[in-house]
């Protein structure tokens, strides 16, 4: 049985306080990163790799915003904006990854998983929502009322167990 290794790293090391948050800025942020893996790989570990994804799901639901205001587009809940921001966040690093093994003639198999989290639907922290400023402003408020949404929710708890068992069943 391999050694496992679980690395956690936020959604600022994907798009930088300095960056745009062009899709160029996230593939050389996340190359990057699993350079960084690198280390870990060849010392014989598999890796876990999870992530934050704050500023990616602020963007995405002021996507979602510009797109009711000036088309009428529909606005997605919270949980689809996560699950988007998880699936774009996934590939990215999941490419990036598959990339510098290839460069590094390493085989290794990688999987993308998106997880659920039940939140409280009453948590009085859920109903305290920035009001519109500047893109800037807004981003950043919209990020800080994501933060306290996930941080001050008073049940939140994973759904399913997928993760673990996948983990459990492996043959490292």
């Amino acid at each position: 049985m391999k050694k496992l290794a679980v690395v956690a790293f936020g959604g600022n090391a994907l798009l930088r306080g300095d960056q745009v948050g062009t899709i160029d800025d996230q593939e050389k942020n996340a190359r990057e990163t699993c350079e960084r893996l690198l280390l870990l790989i060849n010392r014989g570990y598999n890796v876990v790799l999870t992530h934050g994804n704050g500023p990616q799901v602020g963007n995405i639901l002021l996507a979602n915003s510009a797109g009711n205001q000036i088309h009428g587009l529909p606005e997605m809940p919270l949980d689809i904006c996560v699950a988007y921001s998880q699936g774009f966040i996934g590939y990215v690093l999941e490419q990036q990854l598959r990339n510098v093994l290839r460069e590094h003639e390493l085989d290794r198999d990688i999987i993308t998983i998106i997880t659920q989290v039940l939140v409280d639907k009453d948590d009085k922290a859920l109903r305290i929502r920035p009001n519109p400023l500047d893109p800037i402003t807004q981003r950043k408020l919209l990020i800080k009322w994501l933060l306290k949404r996930a941080l001050y929710s008073k049940k939140i708890q994973e759904e399913g167990d997928g993760g673990k068992l996948l983990l459990r069943q492996s043959h490292w």
